[in-house]
């Protein structure tokens, strides 16, 4: 019986393994035909999350997305978004297992970026303008998100409408990131500030810290 039960379990894990790099996305497989643009080395691991408006969507080459990452442009299948791309992963990148990558104007992310699991970034958001209507049936506004070449966001990290961060960011787990950040920056917290930037003079420094060194040199 515990012969058995070792040959089933090996026979299940070597099917899961076929079946998980058969169902991977690439630029050679039926479904890679969909997007704009899929460059060369690029795979979608399966399971896949929700994949919609490929059409829209351009990655870079030899990025790694993991599983069940939901990567969609518009509201819906069958949406007619226009003649431009609308989300921009460049080459080089990982994205981790369970984020959710979600477009409907502008989402530009660099070369090299990397992210924990369960990420989301969206460049959209609902609004709450009528305080008579549901605030899901008010129509939501959008704000392009850019994300710096070589940057890192942590698990659970929230990127949203409107936001851009620069080269080489650290982006903390679990931060809710709105506004512009510098290169080199490193932003954490509900909502997420700036704790550490760095500059050629100074190297690593908590925010404030050259202003203060400028005023003691001015004052000596």
């Amino acid at each position: 019986m515990s012969f058995l039960r070792r040959a089933m379990g090996t026979l299940i894990h070597h099917a899961y393994t076929a079946i998980r790099h058969a169902g991977a996305i690439s630029p050679a497989s039926p479904a890679g035909y969909r997007f704009r643009r899929l460059g060369d080395g690029v795979s979608i691991a399966f399971p896949p999350g929700a994949i919609f408006g490929e059409q829209w969507m351009e990655i870079g080459d030899h990025t790694l997305i993991g599983e069940r990452v939901s990567l969609s442009c518009g509201m819906g299948p069958g949406v007619d978004l226009g003649p431009e791309s609308i989300l921009r992963i460049g080459g080089s990148c990982s994205i981790g297992r369970g984020s959710h990558i979600v477009a409907h104007q502008s989402i530009d992310i660099g070369e090299h970026v990397f992210t924990g699991p369960y990420v989301y970034i969206t460049d959209q958001n609902h609004v709450y303008d009528d305080p008579e209507i549901p605030i899901g049936r008010q129509w939501p506004r959008n704000s392009p998100v850019s994300i710096g070449a070589g940057s890192w966001l942590g698990a659970g990290a929230i990127i949203l409408p409107g936001t851009t961060l620069g080269r080489q960011c650290v982006v903390a787990g679990g931060a809710v990131v709105r506004g512009e950040f510098p290169d080199h920056s490193v932003v954490a917290g509900v909502p997420a500030k700036l704790v550490r930037r760095y500059t050629p003079e100074q190297g690593w420094h908590a925010p404030g810290i050259a202003l203060t060194m400028d005023r003691q040199a001015t004052a000596s």
